[in-house]
């Protein structure tokens, strides 16, 4: 019997019904005289309201997010000069959780029957949200990039100051650029099988050690922070806080001129931990006019991963940031 006799079992409304509810799709029709919905069940349950015979365009608007308020009743009314299918995404608000719904139906008044549209309402807040991440991905490894570029720059410079012959400075170059690799695997989870993270002034000082001079200036920085051990999520966190640190010394601060020196100093009780990243003796520094990517990476890692704070002092004397971090987070 072919698929589209209208006899064949899964034309049934019941079946019909469940097929859609089990894809997740929620049917709508707008009354386009009058404004209101007719949903079903589905539809209600994904907008959060109570079910009712009718609901209004105003009701379901007041779920929806503000910043696309406007947006959607202007989309909704341009569907009907609309030609073939069109799709609508926007975020609704129920209490604190934020929703996309994706409406999609045909314009240019082809599902209208009887004074009324239909379409159907989808859940694609697993997708947008994916779709954010891969953005905040893309640009968190564009940022890198264009540190890494900046810091092979700084460490050939650095390098060059104290190598006697091009000989030496390939030498110390390259063995700077390893280590620097090996700070790297660091920013990324390690597998299970590798075990557990470093002490944290071990952690610190292969970070930082492709900055320190091996030979005129050896002994520019000095780490002495308390012994304890810390997981590997929060290590990850760590080196890309210290990263981000030492890049934008690198790049402005102490370690970017060879008479720059940087200490790295820490306190902790049951509840907290703290570090001092103090820079001395670099060029003069200010703060920046606005935040840039690597302040907004900086400041959601210690306040979201590591449940702390950060704090810049933009003295004369030099840079100095106080991190505190969650000593909890810490260990995890």
């Amino acid at each position: 019997m072919p698929f589209s006799d209208e006899n064949h079992p899964l034309w049934e409304v019941g079946n019909l019904q469940r097929a859609l509810h089990a894809a997740g799709v929620a049917l709508w029709s707008w009354r386009v005289e009058t404004d209101a919905f007719d949903m079903d069940e589905l539809a209600f349950d994904l907008w959060g309201l109570p079910q009712t015979h009718t609901v209004t365009f105003e009701d379901l608007s007041s779920r929806i997010h503000p910043a696309d308020r406007d947006r959607v009743r202007t989309a909704f009314a341009a569907t009907r000069a609309l030609v073939g299918a069109y799709e609508i995404d926007f975020r609704i608000l129920l209490g604190n959780e934020i929703r996309w719904i994706s409406a999609r139906g045909l314009g240019n008044d082809e599902g209208l029957h009887k004074g009324q549209m239909s379409g159907v309402f989808l859940d694609v807040t697993g997708r947008k949200q994916a779709e954010e991440g891969h953005e905040l991905l893309a640009g968190e490894m564009s940022h890198r990039v264009k540190n890494l570029l900046a810091i092979a720059s700084g460490l050939t410079t650095l390098t060059s100051r104290s190598a006697g012959s091009v000989a030496q400075m390939a030498e110390e170059l390259t063995s700077r650029l390893m280590a620097l690799g090996r700070a790297h695997d660091m920013v990324r989870p390690l597998p299970d099988s590798q075990g557990r993270a470093a002490l944290l002034g071990d952690l610190i000082a292969v970070l930082l050690a492709p900055y320190d001079d091996s030979a005129a200036f050896s002994g520019r920085i000095r780490v002495a922070v308390p012994r304890m051990g810390i997981g590997e999520q929060a290590a990850t966190t760590v080196a890309l806080v210290i990263h981000e640190l030492a890049t934008n010394s690198l790049k402005y601060g102490a370690l970017s001129v060879e008479t720059g020196m940087l200490d790295i100093s820490g306190t902790s009780s049951d509840d907290e931990v703290c570090l001092v990243w103090t820079e001395r003796s670099g060029p003069a520094v200010a703060p920046p006019s606005d935040q840039g990517y690597g302040s907004k990476l900086l400041n959601r890692s210690i306040t979201g991963a590591l449940g702390g704070t950060l704090k810049t002092d933009w003295s004369e004397g030099g840079i100095i940031v106080t991190v505190t971090m969650n000593a909890q987070r810490l260990s995890t």
